[in-house]
Parts: structure tokens; sequence; C-alpha cells
């Protein structure tokens, strides 16, 4: 699993070393970013019911992911937007851990591990 958490964390470092836009101008790599807010927040409700003892780590991961990107107005709305929306659709789906839980979870820490991977790739210096 450490693997998947050093992929967010180049991705947070390949956001921090993209030139600084205008305030609130979009990025090229917004919807991947908004996407990765929404699997974020997702993770952190279904690992949360699953009994992963992870306390606020997802959300930690959310606002490591603000923190880098810095986004202002409009594009900091969205990514928050989008991470509430991953965790709420959950939270009205699953009220307990299931298998279909755990299947999530495992699809969304690859998808978020390789949109991750992509940026990093694609906008790293």
């Amino acid at each position: 699993m450490s693997t998947r958490f050093l992929a967010i964390f180049a991705l947070i470092l390949a956001c921090a070393s993209v030139p600084t836009r205008a305030q609130d101008g979009a990025a090229p790599f917004d919807g991947d970013l908004q996407r990765l807010a929404e699997i974020l927040g997702g993770l952190h409700y279904l690992r949360g019911i699953c009994g992963s003892n992870e306390g606020n780590k997802w959300r930690s991961e959310m606002q490591a992911l603000i923190d880098a990107e810095t986004p202002a107005g409009e594009r900091r709305t969205r990514m928050i937007a989008g991470f509430n929306r991953g965790y709420n659709g959950f939270q009205q789906t699953y009220r307990t851990c299931t298998p279909a839980a755990t299947v999530a979870i495992r699809r969304y820490i690859e998808e978020g591990s390789k949109i991750s991977r992509d940026l990093t790739a694609r906008y790293a210096n």
C-alpha cells in the first residue's frame, strides 16, 4: 500500500511544480484533480466503515492536495465539492462494510494511483 501513497505524494509534488496560473483560471488537469478529490472523499468514508483505523488520513491527503495546488475561488470550491460528493455518495449507499464496499475501496485506490501516476508523468518537471 505504500506505493499508492507514494503515487499520491508524487502527484502533490507535481501539482506544486506546475507554474502559477491566474487565480480562477482552469488548469488543464483540473478534471483529473476533481476526480481524485472525489476518490479521496469516497475512500475517507469507505475506509472508515471498513475498520481501517486510519482516522482522517484521506481527508489529510485531500488537504495536502489543496495545499500543493493552492486553488482559489471556484477551483477550490470544485475540488472540495468533489471530495464531498465522493464521501456523500458512499454514505448514502453503505452503512456497514460489505464485500462490495471492499471492492470499491480497491478500485478507488487503483484509479487514484493511476490518476496520480498519469498526472505526474505528464506535468512534473
